[in-house]
């Protein structure tokens, strides 16, 4: 069987309006997500913790949280971008596992 990944959520946004879709506005959406039955949703990652706390003043935590209620029957992933996190800098290996763990 093959899964599919939606990443509109996350990058869909990323893509049209420089991660700029606030949490409230993803909550309708993420309830019809949630009832398609993907394999998983993307949904967090890359720029979307910087647009958050720098432009949005949103929670990133917060929002996982958020769209994690409203979609409680599909599993949720994330970017990472390696060594970077979801920063623009190289993290020690103490701070990756530590974030990973959080997240």
């Amino acid at each position: 069987m093959v899964g599919i990944t939606e990443t509109v959520l996350r990058d869909g946004h990323q893509s049209l309006i420089a991660t700029r879709m606030r949490t409230r506005d993803m909550l309708p959406a993420a309830e019809r997500l949630d009832a398609i039955g993907y394999h998983s949703l993307e949904i967090w990652g890359g720029a979307t913790f910087d647009v958050c706390l720098r432009f949005l003043h949103e929670d990133p935590w917060e929002r996982l949280q958020s769209l994690k209620r409203a979609m409680p029957n599909t599993p949720l992933q994330m970017l990472l971008r390696g060594q970077n996190l979801v920063g623009y800098r190289h993290y020690p290996d103490d701070v990756v596992r530590k974030f990973v763990a959080e997240s």
